[in-house]
């Protein structure tokens, strides 16, 4: 079974979380294997083609296309993450999912941990009327320890 964490720095003065999709390969190498892909697939349709079938060379391009969206879809969101930053006086969540980044910032003697438990249930950092659901790329059997790790720190700091 896949071993999934995430990364956790502490200090005295800091605790940092990162949350990261599980993504084997980069986005270059990602474009890499297209390429390669791509060409092997166009180039056997090339040479029945040349050969007398040139309705394997239209099918062909429509897999190339079908195959590069994908991808770029997968691409777009190989670097998502979420970083949860608890300093003196302040907590800050960024979070990067696809082209949209977003950041928010909260006292951390006024945050609460939330997290009942269910299946895909995110965890919620609540701050009065105001929260944020963090732990979207960690697995489910993973969220419990993630929450006790968070509720440790914000009680440190209150």
């Amino acid at each position: 079974m896949m071993q999934y964490q995430w990364q956790y720095d502490s200090s005295a003065e800091r605790h940092q979380w990162t949350l990261r999709r599980n993504c084997i390969l980069t986005p270059r190498q990602l474009a890499m294997w297209f390429v390669s892909l791509s060409a092997l697939s166009l180039g056997i349709a090339l040479f029945f083609a040349s050969r007398g079938a040139w309705l394997i060379l239209p099918f062909a391009i429509i897999e190339v296309a079908v195959l590069g969206t994908a991808f770029v879809c997968h691409a777009r969101h190989a670097s998502d993450f979420e970083r949860i930053v608890s300093e003196p006086g302040r907590l800050r969540v960024e979070a990067n999912l696809g082209q949209v980044s977003r950041v928010a910032e909260y006292e951390p003697s006024w945050v609460r941990v939330e997290y009942n438990g269910g299946w895909r249930a995110p965890i919620r950092l609540v701050a009065g009327r105001q929260s944020v659901e963090v732990g979207r790329f960690v697995p489910d059997h993973r969220k419990p320890v993630l929450a006790r790790e968070m509720r440790a720190a914000l009680s440190a700091r209150g």
